[in-house]
């Protein structure tokens, strides 16, 4: 692997093509190759050419199967029989579950006690052993560090990995293999795994074809990160797109300072709005964080005119009884 000095002066290491092409063949038997979709009614209201890649249909319904599964499948005989250990209270704690359960070792899982209910079920029905604890960042790393010294597991970041980070760039090798000829791919960006995974994928495969994060205005601090040239936490965020919480980690940081074009935010009624207008006009479910990348563009956070534009779907785990058009009564027409 490459590698540069981060913003601690670390050493943070780049995976390269090879490790993305074999991360690529390692999950080829346990993923779905997710299809591209098309909708002419954005087009026409973006007066661009919108190829989604819809990972909303991956096992887990999320891109993070994609990471998870490269990072268990890589791991040794001997140390995956240890198992494997995260704390997560989204899409990374069931796509963790599933891919240590079709390798058959167990996953042990910390998730705060206020998770939603459908989260934790996921969990459960793929297996996961879950510890709860409180609704804190030091609760969580704690708790998991209790859970990694009785178990003996292996610690799978959920992003900050170069296994998760070489995992999540299958998604736009496939994007490009199926579409040729892109001007920007577009995903949204929360710790940083699936836009990095994304930017090293355009780098090594289309080189012409610039990498764009959106990024909600309520939890803005990988936009302000990547102009400050450091990382910036992210401080109490407030925004309809629970899936971009996090911060960016010291690996995906490293990928997003060179090789990312810009980060763009979009306010909360306008992902809303996006996301309305995919499940209208697409007949697909997707969810908030999903959605956000479309509402930049429908918002004019870039001149979309006459391009060709990649967006990566990144999942569809929504609450069907808690949709956010109906619990916010806005006018999103």
């Amino acid at each position: 692997m490459t590698h540069q000095e981060d913003f601690h002066g670390h050493i943070a290491y780049i995976p390269e093509r090879k490790h993305i092409v074999e991360a690529l063949q390692r999950i080829r038997p346990f993923v779905h190759r997710t299809p591209v979709l098309t909708c002419s009614a954005i087009d026409g209201m973006l007066d661009a050419r919108v190829f989604f890649k819809c990972e909303n249909f991956q096992k887990v319904g999320a891109f993070k199967y994609r990471g998870a599964t490269n990072a268990v499948q890589s791991l040794p005989d001997h140390l995956a029989e240890l198992g494997v250990a995260t704390h997560s209270s989204g899409n990374h704690a069931a796509a963790l579950s599933l891919a240590a359960a079709v390798r058959g070792i167990p996953a042990h899982i910390v998730m705060p006690e206020n998770a939603s209910a459908s989260k934790k079920a996921a969990v459960h029905s793929y297996g996961g052993r879950i510890t709860y604890c409180a609704p804190t960042l030091q609760s969580r790393e704690e708790t998991l560090a209790h859970v990694l010294q009785a178990s003996g597991a292996i610690a799978i970041h959920p992003y900050n990995d170069e296994r998760i980070i070489s995992g999540q760039a299958t998604a736009a090798i496939e994007l490009f293999e199926d579409v040729a000829d892109l001007d920007i791919v577009l995903t949204p960006v929360g710790g940083g795994g699936l836009l990095s995974g994304t930017a090293l994928a355009a780098r090594y495969v289309s080189p012409r074809t610039s990498v764009i994060a959106a990024e909600p205005e309520g939890a803005d601090d990988a936009k302000r990160s990547f102009h400050a040239g450091h990382i910036i936490p992210s401080v109490s965020p407030n925004t309809i797109a629970d899936g971009l919480l996090t911060s960016l980690g010291e690996k995906t940081f490293a990928v997003i300072s060179r090789f990312v074009s810009d980060i763009v935010t979009v306010d909360d009624a306008t992902i809303i709005r996006a996301m309305r207008l995919v499940w209208q006009r697409m007949k697909i479910i997707i969810e908030a964080s999903a959605a956000v990348p479309l509402a930049m563009l429908l918002d004019k956070g870039i001149d979309a005119s006459g391009l060709r534009i990649g967006i990566i779907i990144s999942g569809g785990n929504t609450d069907l009884d808690k949709l956010p058009w109906m619990e916010h009564r806005m006018d999103i027409e």
